[in-house]
């Protein structure tokens, strides 16, 4: 079964909207893991207009799946990450005004960089993940990077996905198949959906976890979390 691992910023965007504490980011993350997800991810970035530095603090207490931290590695987020030590860290080339991820790394011009960050999280025990898109050269370049998987970039095939799943899906399981002979894990996430899930862990081999959040919250303004949690789990099995 592939892992879900859910993105709980869009809960914490909700929070922030009024300055207070409702919707409780600390219980809502109780409930998640309750419901049966495997994983909570959390993307902090530098203006913390959702998830806060603190949150990942806090949240690091409670956790009782996995915790994974994505964003850019400047060197706030660096500290921030040998800090609270997660489980896992997922590197993500944003923009810090990004409204969110928009593209994976070219590991090649950035190998060096990767490397020295990736040496330090693995250092302090945290499996990293490397956010990339789905080309077999930069699969193949994180190899020198040292990291331990690799993230599938998902936007293009969630966009594409309506018009020719099955080719929208085809550089998916190419780059799938690459990372696997090569020797690395594989997550995937960005725009993963009720609607395209099944089809894309059907045809991606070696998956090990996806991260969903945006959708998944949306879709349990209407279902309710507990019930989208639970379908997800299904057709993830």
């Amino acid at each position: 079964m592939v892992r879900l691992s859910v993105n709980v910023n869009k809960i914490a965007t909700l929070r922030n909207a009024r300055g207070g504490n409702v919707p409780d980011l600390i219980q809502v993350v109780r409930d998640i893991e309750s419901f049966g997800a495997e994983g909570i991810t959390i993307h902090p970035r530098p203006d913390e207009r959702h998830i806060r530095y603190q949150d990942a603090r806090d949240l690091k207490k409670i956790v009782r799946t996995e915790l994974n931290i994505e964003g850019n590695p400047i060197p706030e987020f660096l500290d921030l990450v040998l800090e609270v030590l997660p489980d896992q860290v997922t590197l993500v080339p944003d923009a810090p005004d990004a409204i969110t991820s928009n593209a994976g790394w070219d590991t090649l011009t950035h190998r060096d960089f990767l490397k020295d960050v990736i040496s330090q999280c693995q250092k302090a025990g945290i499996r990293t993940s490397i956010f990339i898109d789905p080309d077999p050269k930069m699969i193949r370049g994180a190899v020198e990077t040292g990291t331990d998987r690799v993230e599938l970039y998902t936007e293009a095939y969630a966009r594409e996905y309506s018009a020719n799943r099955e080719k929208a899906v085809k550089k998916y399981t190419e780059a799938a198949r690459t990372a696997h002979e090569i020797g690395l894990g594989l997550n995937a996430g960005h725009d993963l959906s009720l609607e395209n899930i099944e089809f894309f862990k059907n045809n991606v081999p070696e998956l090990e976890e996806v991260s969903i959040g945006h959708a998944l919250i949306c879709e349990s303004l209407y279902l309710g979390l507990e019930n989208v949690i639970n379908m997800y789990k299904h057709k993830l099995r």
